[in-house]
């Protein structure tokens, strides 16, 4: 594990490293791709880990409805894997929604097992039209989707 890990708000410096993180999942079939220009525009969304200066994991918080917020692009780079980081994401993104008063966060997911270790619980992910409209919609796998919806109801 680095000495030091930060998890802090994406600056414009990131955008490259989000990038090539997020880039190197969707190659892989595990997550929705994002263009440099849409992390740019979305950059408030997101937050960092950081190790030694160098961004490790990341994860975006997006707003689907009144009362609903998705965890999106949660990754964590190669070698950092299984140290708790993602937890630590997941933590800040929770810490943010909470604050921004939002009662349920949800994800859609091939990681059951984090999630529900983060204190999620496995839904019907027909239960989020929010989601299916803004995202599904336009998603290759939107008529064979695989992942597992998951929900956390904050008070």
């Amino acid at each position: 594990m680095p000495a030091v890990v930060i998890c802090r708000k994406a600056v414009p410096e990131d955008v490259e490293p989000l990038f090539e993180m997020i880039d190197g999942y969707a190659q892989k079939g595990i997550m929705l791709p994002r263009s440099r220009k849409v992390l740019e525009k979305q950059l408030d969304q997101f937050v960092v880990a950081e190790a030694d200066g160098k961004v490790i994991g990341c994860g975006s918080l997006c707003q689907l409805g009144a009362d609903l917020v998705e965890i999106r692009s949660l990754g964590i780079a190669e070698g950092h894997k299984g140290m708790g980081i993602g937890s630590i994401l997941v933590s800040k993104l929770t810490e943010e929604a909470r604050r921004q008063g939002i009662p349920k966060i949800m994800a859609l997911t091939y990681e059951v097992s984090f999630f529900l270790k983060n204190g999620f619980s496995v839904v019907e992910k027909e239960i989020f039209p929010e989601k299916v409209w803004t995202d599904c919609v336009n998603c290759a796998k939107q008529h064979a989707c695989d992942e597992i919806a998951v929900l956390k109801m904050l008070n």
